[in-house]
């Protein structure tokens, strides 16, 4: 626990409404969407600015008190858990849109701004931001920017890091530094921006970010493709690639997901096929067109049993909340619900579908898989109950087995979720020895203290998700 001292000073920095070291107010911040991982916080900080956030990084370092940036917990590798305790720092008060430049086609917001209000008004002015994380309703940016999120337009448009263009960033000595600018090239030094960006507040504390633009697509279809094949649903994937087109989404349900979203949206999605691929293009009319016919074909070629376009607007942005709300419907079926986002070349992803539902089946659990198929990135998904000791085994070693089979195909443990704490066992057999080892180097060069989310990304002796209290 902390002095009453330090919390003296805490309160002296940010005023005593800022600062919650209450049960309750901890308890809230001891989780995030992760399941099983659990651990309180000392206390709950909310500062107004970054200097507030300046003064308490150097407070902290004084006092070697771990510090979590914390959005809103929709973190998934439990990376925002305070597994060391220590200070949880809250971003409400940071959470405003400071510019959208027209000229250079950017915006610059704080991090505790919701992903969905960013985008909604930069549309307001004709601009789009492309990245689309399914819990953009609540997720905020500097989460985003932490985990370097992706979302269902990836495959076309690419990640958070894509579009960043500088940071405002508090270092864990407290010092405040400014990366990148409103630039088009920029090559002067290390960047880095982009280190930052994916590095779960391992390294500093990112108070405002500046991203590009981009006009608006001028048209939008999006259509479903119904399969009575798994595997040959897979393959159309890779199929429309190699044909060298590039749809803005290309997402894969299989049955178990679709029946479970479709008692959750209750649109009229077909239940009684295997698998459906959701297809989005945009752009000029003409290429949508065009584009949209071309993969039709390619499906029906690869054994669809129909193709499907949406015949109008609302009938297209169903389907595309349908999907997004996939883990909230499976998370209905079980007490406990475990996502995991397993990547491969989308070469392999037909190998892929088959040696999950191929570990699903050793292993004897129910692993339903749904995600981003053309980047991909899929997300095996496994309703359970926490309580069943027995049964969580065999789901922690199918996973074990999923991911080894990801890497062993060119993949990687993880696509957008992040290391955390979850995949930190696994580091390893991505990057080896060396490469954990570079890395820790850059996290002991920029943190020499480690209080900056401490026990996140590198691995420590056990994977079991724990319950800590204090």
């Amino acid at each position: 626990m902390l002095s009453q001292i330090v919390k003296d000073q805490l309160i002296s920095i940010v005023g005593v409404e800022n600062v919650d070291d209450s049960k309750a107010g901890r308890l809230v911040y001891s989780y995030d969407a992760t399941p099983q991982f659990q651990s309180m916080p000392d206390i709950v900080v909310s500062p107004r600015n970054t200097n507030e956030i300046s003064d308490i990084v150097k407070l902290c370092g004084e006092h070697k008190i771990p510090i979590v940036p914390r959005g809103s917990g929709t973190n998934l590798c439990a990376g925002t858990c305070p597994t060391e305790g220590g200070l949880v720092l809250l971003f409400k008060h940071m959470n405003q849109i400071l510019e959208i430049d027209e000229e250079n086609l950017t915006i610059t917001v704080q991090p505790g701004i919701i992903t969905l209000d960013m985008i909604h008004a930069v549309e307001e002015k004709g601009l789009f931001y492309p990245p689309d994380p399914s819990s953009m309703k609540i997720s905020t940016i500097g989460g985003n920017l932490n985990e370097n999120s992706g979302g269902l337009r990836g495959l076309k448009y690419g990640v958070t890091r894509d579009y960043v263009l500088a940071l405002e960033i508090v270092l864990p000595n407290g010092d405040i530094i400014r990366t990148g600018g409103k630039l088009a090239k920029d090559v002067a030094g290390y960047d880095l921006t982009r280190l930052f960006v994916g590095s779960e507040g391992t390294l500093g504390i990112i108070t405002e970010a500046t991203f590009k633009l981009i006009p608006m697509p001028e048209t939008k279809k999006t259509m479903l493709a119904l399969f009575q094949d798994l595997e040959a649903a897979a393959r159309s994937v890779s199929k429309i690639i190699a044909n060298k087109i590039i749809p803005a989404t290309l997402e894969f349900l299989d049955q178990p997901t679709l029946i479970a979203v479709e008692d959750f949206a209750k649109i009229g999605l077909p239940t009684n096929v295997k698998a459906v691929l959701l297809i989005e293009q945009d752009g000029s009319s003409d290429v949508v067109n065009k584009d949209m016919e071309k993969m039709a074909a390619i499906c029906l070629e690869e054994s669809a049993e129909s193709v499907q376009v949406a015949k109008s607007r609302e009938e297209a942005d169903a389907l595309s909340s349908a999907r997004r709300a996939a883990l909230s419907a499976l998370a209905r079926l079980k007490p406990t619900t475990i996502l995991e986002d397993a990547t491969v070349p989308r070469s392999e992803i037909a190998k892929m579908v088959q040696a999950i539902n191929e570990i699903a089946e050793k292993y004897d659990v129910n692993i339903c898989t749904f995600g981003h198929a053309g980047d991909g990135n899929l997300h095996p998904t496994c309703p359970t109950d926490v309580r069943n000791h027995e049964e969580i085994e065999r789901v922690e070693k199918a996973f074990a087995e999923i991911f080894s089979k990801a890497i062993e195909l060119g993949g990687t443990i993880t696509g957008e979720h992040g290391v955390g704490v979850m995949k930190a066992p696994y580091l390893e057999w991505k990057l080896g020895k060396e490469g954990i080892a570079a890395m820790k180097a850059i996290k002991s060069s920029f943190d020499p203290l480690n209080i900056m989310n401490p026990g996140k990304v590198f691995a420590k002796e056990s994977r079991k998700r724990v319950v800590v209290t204090r």
